[in-house]
């Protein structure tokens, strides 16, 4: 994977390098600029409220599995207490019992994950547009030939990012340079519940 992101990347590097020598040629110079995309998507007005929905779910979810793990584990408890005083078709039972409610649990683990990963896309796929629509508005404006995603280059100088006015733009606000922040992640997938199969 990081070979072919480096293959890719190396190519567009020499893109890039070609068409600056042909611009040089020609005596003129390319606009090119940054932006952080994701710190964009998560900073703007919608994209901070799509964090807290999706943190309020999450932490419900959390709450439900760390219940259900903890009643788990004193059914294990009892499960060993008794392990010597039952019958060994009643002590199979109650374990055949516990490692179902397990898996169970397991399952649900994943079904929260999948849930939390499509109200995401729900919540941010449309704010993702806003903030792409807000930089083709910029480069439209200000005559930019390339703007990338910072996430895919390895350096460029804080003077080339355009992340805070891509975040007003698509506040409905104007593309005047706006004062920076640091960005914040979104929530984390639900924690996935210890413990296996066996008592």
């Amino acid at each position: 994977m990081r070979l072919t992101v480096r293959l890719v990347l190396a190519a567009a590097l020499a893109v890039l390098v070609s068409l600056l020598g042909k611009n040089a040629d020609a005596q003129t110079t390319m606009k090119v600029a940054v932006v952080d995309v994701q710190r964009a998507v998560m900073q703007t007005e919608d994209g901070l409220r799509a964090q807290a929905t999706l943190k309020k779910l999450f932490d419900s979810r959390q709450q439900e599995l760390n219940k259900r793990q903890q009643e788990l584990g004193k059914q294990k408890e009892d499960i060993d207490k008794q392990a010597k005083v039952l019958s060994q078709g009643a002590l199979q039972k109650k374990v055949d019992d516990w490692q179902k409610q397990m898996v169970e649990l397991q399952q649900t683990f994943v079904e929260y994950n999948k849930e939390l990963e499509k109200k995401q896309k729900e919540l941010t796929d449309p704010i993702f547009e806003r903030v792409v629509g807000s930089i083709k508005r910029i480069a439209g404006t200000d005559g930019y030939d390339l703007i990338v995603d910072r996430a895919t280059v390895a350096f460029s100088r804080s003077d080339l990012d355009l992340t805070d006015r891509v975040i007003q733009l698509a506040n409905g606000g104007s593309s005047s340079p706006a004062p920076g922040g640091a960005g914040s992640a979104a929530p984390k997938a639900p924690t996935a519940p210890a413990g296996s199969a066996k008592p």
